[in-house]
C-alpha cells in the first residue's frame, strides 16, 4: 500500500477542487525527514491559507543530494505515510528534480508556501508560479525545531 499520489492523481484532485468554484489550492514541499513540531505548525498554517494542501516531498535520492549521504533517515514511503496521516494534508507526491517546478506546473496551485528562512526572490518557484497567477507565501520559521537538531540530540546520547 502506498501513501504517495502520482502527479496525475494530484492534477485530477486539483482540477476537482478548482471546479468547485473559488477554492484555493495550496502546496508546499520539502524533505520532511523526521517530523517535528515545527513541521506540524508550519503545515497547519499552510493549510489555513486554502481549501486543500498538497505536499511534495523530495525522493530519497534527492534528499541525499541536498542533505548528504546519511540522509534521509526515513525513506520516502515512510515519510509520505506519516505526512498523509496528518489531517491537514490532502495528498502527498514525490519529485526527484532539483526544484519542485515541474511538479508545481502539473498542479498549478494558487499558493505555494515555504518556510520563512527562504527569500522568495531567490526561489526558482517564483517564476513558474507567475505563469498562472500563483503566489509564494513564506510562513514564519519556527525557532527551536529542526531535523538536523533532532539528529544531533540523538547522536549525543
Amino acid at each position: 500500500m502506498t501513501f504517495i499520489s502520482t502527479w496525475v492523481e494530484a492534477q485530477k484532485f486539483a482540477e476537482k477542487i478548482r471546479n468547485q468554484g473559488s477554492k484555493k489550492i495550496v502546496t508546499t514541499n520539502g524533505c520532511f525527514d523526521i517530523l517535528h513540531p515545527g513541521h506540524c505548525l508550519y503545515l497547519q498554517k499552510a493549510r489555513e491559507l486554502g481549501d486543500c494542501l498538497i505536499v511534495g516531498i523530495n525522493t530519497d535520492n534527492s534528499v541525499k543530494k541536498i542533505k548528504g549521504p546519511t540522509r534521509p533517515v526515513n525513506d520516502q514511503e515512510s515519510r509520505a505515510l506519516v505526512l498523509r496521516h496528518l489531517k491537514m494534508i490532502d495528498l502527498v507526491c514525490v519529485f526527484d528534480e532539483p526544484t519542485p517546478n515541474a511538479w508545481l506546473e502539473s498542479i498549478r496551485p494558487d499558493i505555494h508556501t515555504k518556510g520563512g528562512d527562504w527569500d522568495p526572490s531567490k526561489m526558482p518557484e517564483s517564476e513558474v508560479l507567475k505563469k498562472w497567477g500563483g503566489k509564494i507565501i513564506c510562513l514564519p520559521f519556527i525557532e527551536g525545531f529542526s531535523t538536523t537538531g533532532t539528529i544531533e540530540k540523538i547522536n549525543k546520547k
